[in-house]
């Protein structure tokens, strides 16, 4: 459901909302952007899944047409043997003038009848299935780019009202963004290890703007999912760009088995940070706020991950 500054938040800004009120309502905004982001990642994934599978079909048709091409040959020298010949013609084409291996020759003319229906049926089973499956690729096409058409008119209202949260609070506080937010992370501990290349990353992005676009994954921008998959990306890791993908991409650990490097999972994964030891993680928190390193503890995790 969209988030809509209407009724009672228009009244509160007219009736001088408290900085907590103004700050709920951008965090129900900021986790509703999230949500909708995180769900753009996910189709965007299905989306190259699908156009991957439509390019495999129309690759695998060649040769489905080569064998028909084949079969089509054999049948129509069999058809004119007999049209010339007779109806014994190709029987004899193939007897000649020795009567020997009589059973054999005929089974051999049979087996090639066989071949060529084998060959013709093979060939229309395949294209039957490529026909199916195609337009269900279309449909499937179709409903996610209505999809995203959708998401992007929610995500853009979602954006407009963020825009007027913020001016509302800057206008009452003096401040946009939540007093004593900020990005630095202090010095990256020292870990060895693809996982130390990833939290060495995660450090280098503090202070970097948490904006929740289509995809960012960097240099200058990232979303949650999009900071952690850059993050173990420099490590030489490959993670889908997606807070629940990552989770069933991982594998699974408890709190108590947390090292530097692994994910923590929030909100029913719709959010994800990377854990940089002694209960921090570093991660894209919100819209319009920087990149930054906090307590684990930010909200009850959902789970947690660990790199593969």
């Amino acid at each position: 459901m969209a988030f809509a500054i209407t009724g009672s938040v228009a009244t509160a800004a007219h009736a001088a909302p408290s900085e907590s009120e103004l700050k709920k309502q951008i965090e129900t905004a900021s986790n509703q952007l999230e949500d909708i982001t995180e769900s753009y990642n996910k189709l965007n994934i299905d989306l190259k899944k699908t156009a991957g599978d439509q390019k495999a079909l129309q690759a695998s048709l060649g040769p489905a047409k080569a064998k028909l091409v084949v079969a089509e040959a054999q049948v129509n020298s069999i058809a004119a043997q007999a049209y010339m010949q007779g109806r014994v013609g190709p029987m004899s084409a193939l007897l000649g003038n020795q009567q020997g291996g009589l059973v054999e020759k005929m089974s051999y003319l049979e087996m090639i009848n066989r071949s060529n229906q084998r060959d013709i049926d093979d060939y229309t089973a395949t294209t039957q299935n490529f026909n199916d499956r195609q337009a269900a690729l279309k449909t499937t096409q179709a409903k996610q780019a209505a999809q995203l058409k959708a998401m992007d008119t929610r995500k853009k209202t979602i954006e407009a009202n963020i825009k007027k949260l913020r001016a509302m609070r800057e206008q009452a506080f003096g401040s946009a963004t939540e007093t004593g937010v900020a990005g630095a992370a202090g010095p990256a501990p020292a870990i060895s290890g693809k996982a130390g290349i990833a939290v060495d990353f995660a450090y280098e992005q503090a202070n970097k703007p948490a904006y929740y676009g289509y995809g960012d994954a960097g240099p200058n921008t990232f979303d949650c999912s999009g900071l952690t998959m850059a993050a173990w990306a420099k490590a030489g890791k490959s993670l889908p760009h997606n807070a629940a993908a990552q989770y069933s991409a991982t594998a699974r650990i408890s709190k108590s088995q947390l090292q530097p490097g692994d994910l923590v999972f929030y909100r029913s994964l719709g959010h994800v940070g990377l854990y940089v030891g002694g209960g921090m993680i570093i991660d894209a928190s919100r819209e319009g706020e920087p990149i930054k390193k906090r307590s684990m503890n930010i909200m009850t995790p959902y789970g947690y991950g660990r790199v593969k």
